[in-house]
C-alpha cells in the first residue's frame, strides 16, 4: 500500500469531498495563495478556484461567523485555523451559535461545518501557542470532537466529518503533518465515535489520542521488552467517546493507564476514569492512573517543555505501578 504524509491525507480528504459536493468549500488564513500555513491545502486553489478556496483576514471570529452563516444556509464549510490556540477568538461562534443552533431552532436549522487545524504543543512555542483543547471542546453539547494520530485516520475521519450534519471540531498536530503512513488510494471513511485498538495486549490497557499515541505505542514497545503486554487504544473521537471499546479492554487486562496532552483538571482522562470506575469497577485490579501535561502554562525553555509533556519513561513507570511492579 502507498505511503503518504499526514498533510497529504488531509488534502486528499478535502479534495475528494469537494469534487463530490459543490457545497463544500475551504476558508482560512493563507489557505489559498500561500497553499496553507502547513501546506495542507497545496494546489487546491488551482483546482477549485478562489470561490471555494478562500483566503481570510487574520480575524478568526469574523471568518468563523461567515462560515457558520454559510452552513446554516445550505453550504458545508471547512474552516482552517492556523492553530487552535488562535481559535479561542472564534469560540463565541463555535459555542454560542454552531453548537446550539439545531436546539434553538427546534431542529429546523442545522450547522454542518468542520473547524480544523493544529492543536497542542509543537516544541518551543511558548505558553500562548501550546495548549491542547480537546477536553474544552468536548465539554460542549452539540458538537463532535475528533483528534487523530496518523494519516489513515486523518483522511477517513475528515471525510466523515465533512459529510456529518453536525458541527465538528477536528484536531491535528503541527508535529505530525510530515508523518507518513499507509493510506489506500480508493474511497473509504471511518465512522465517527469508534476507537481503534492500535496494539493488542493482555496485561494493561493504555488509552491515548493525537500525538500522544506515539508516547503510548513507544511505551508499549519498552514494556514488551520486560514481558508486559500492553493493549493500546487510540480514541480518535473524543466526543462521542467509545466507552465500549475501553471497557471491553479493561475487562480483559484489569488495569488502565491514560496518556493525554491535556491539563489534568476536568480533562478527557478525568471523564474516562469516572465512567470506567462506574461501569467497570469490579474488573479493575488496580486504581486507574493517568499522565497529563503539567497543571501550568507551558514555558519556552527546553527543560521546561520536556518537564511539561507526557513522555515514555513516565508512562512506563505508571504501568509498572498499576502492575504492582514498581520498586
Amino acid at each position: 500500500m502507498r505511503q503518504i504524509t499526514f498533510r497529504e491525507a488531509l488534502r486528499e480528504a478535502m479534495q475528494e469531498e469537494m469534487r463530490l459536493d459543490e457545497r463544500v468549500f475551504l476558508m482560512g488564513e493563507e489557505v489559498a495563495e500561500y497553499n496553507g500555513a502547513y501546506k495542507v491545502s497545496q494546489g487546491m486553489l488551482d483546482e477549485f478556484g478562489p470561490k471555494r478556496v478562500i483566503d481570510t483576514p487574520i480575524a478568526e471570529l469574523g471568518f468563523s461567523a461567515i462560515a457558520v452563516g454559510a452552513a446554516q444556509n445550505g453550504l458545508r464549510p471547512i474552516v482552517e485555523f492556523m492553530t487552535w490556540n488562535f481559535a479561542v477568538l472564534a469560540l463565541d461562534q463555535i459555542l454560542n451559535t454552531a453548537s446550539k443552533m439545531l436546539a434553538m431552532s427546534g431542529g429546523q436549522v442545522g450547522c454542518p461545518i468542520v473547524f480544523r487545524g493544529a492543536n497542542g504543543s509543537a516544541g518551543q512555542l511558548g505558553a500562548q501557542h501550546s495548549t491542547a483543547f480537546e477536553s474544552m471542546y468536548a465539554n460542549i453539547p452539540g458538537i463532535k470532537v475528533i483528534s487523530v494520530s496518523n494519516p489513515y485516520d486523518a483522511k477517513g475521519l475528515l471525510k466523515s466529518a465533512i459529510r456529518d450534519e453536525d458541527p465538528v471540531v477536528f484536531m491535528e498536530s503541527e508535529l505530525m503533518y510530515g508523518d507518513k503512513g499507509e493510506v489506500p488510494e480508493g474511497e473509504y471513511i471511518i465512522p465517527i465515535g469508534k476507537a481503534n485498538i492500535a496494539r493488542s495486549g493482555s496485561d494493561v490497557t493504555i488509552v491515548s489520542f493525537n500525538k500522544m499515541m506515539k508516547v503510548a505505542l513507544e511505551a508499549a514497545e519498552e514494556l514488551a521488552k520486560e514481558n508486559i503486554s500492553a493493549e493500546v487504544i487510540d480514541l480518535r473521537t473524543i466526543r462521542p467517546l467509545d466507552w465500549f471499546t475501553i471497557l471491553e479492554s479493561v475487562k480483559k487486562t484489569n488495569r488502565l493507564v491514560i496518556v493525554e496532552e491535556q491539563w489534568p483538571f476536568a480533562s478527557v482522562s478525568s471523564e474516562i476514569t469516572y465512567r470506567i470506575q462506574k461501569e467497570g469497577f469490579d474488573y479493575l485490579d488496580a486504581p486507574i492512573r493517568r499522565i497529563t501535561s503539567a497543571d501550568a502554562p507551558m514555558h519556552y525553555a527546553p527543560n521546561l517543555v520536556k518537564a511539561y509533556l507526557p513522555d515514555v519513561s513516565r508512562t512506563v513507570k505508571l504501568v509498572k505501578e498499576v502492575m504492582y511492579m514498581s520498586k
